[in-house]
């Protein structure tokens, strides 16, 4: 209990980057660029090895070596982790764990034509699309 507890309270720490802040805030951190760190700890959250997340979030592997040294991503960057943790809060909040919202983030969904979650929210659009399925799976509503 006391390690699943830990892991709520890591995973709500990297995922609550939109929500504790003001809208205004996020933009901001938005722009500025996020620290390296929140990166880290949403691949760590996630549990996909550093090359795959980035892959996910279209940054080149000699770029993510750059952002490292810097420490600081860039606001477009920032602007996917903050989609990535916005639908991995989402998805723990439907499924009532990180565990069981990491596993339907990864993998195939009939609700998205087949397409992995994660590979779907690599726009906005489709994070949108995957928000949606994640709303009517919560709600029961089947279409």
């Amino acid at each position: 209990m006391l390690c699943q507890l830990n892991q709520t309270t890591h995973l709500m720490k990297t995922a609550t980057v939109q929500t504790s802040t003001h809208p205004t805030e996020l933009i901001q951190r938005i722009q500025k660029g996020l620290r390296f760190s929140e990166l880290k700890a949403l691949q760590d959250t996630l549990d996909l090895p550093f090359e795959k997340l980035a892959a996910k979030l279209c940054i080149s592997r000699s770029t993510l070596q750059r952002r490292k040294v810097a420490g600081r991503l860039s606001p477009d960057e920032s602007d996917k982790v903050v989609r990535f943790s916005r639908l991995l809060r989402h998805a723990t909040t439907v499924f009532g764990d990180a565990e069981r919202a990491r596993a339907w983030l990864k993998h195939p969904q009939v609700g998205l034509g087949g397409a992995v979650p994660l590979d779907y929210a690599s726009t906005e659009t489709g994070a949108r699309e995957v928000e949606n399925l994640l709303g009517r799976i919560q709600y029961s509503v089947y279409t």
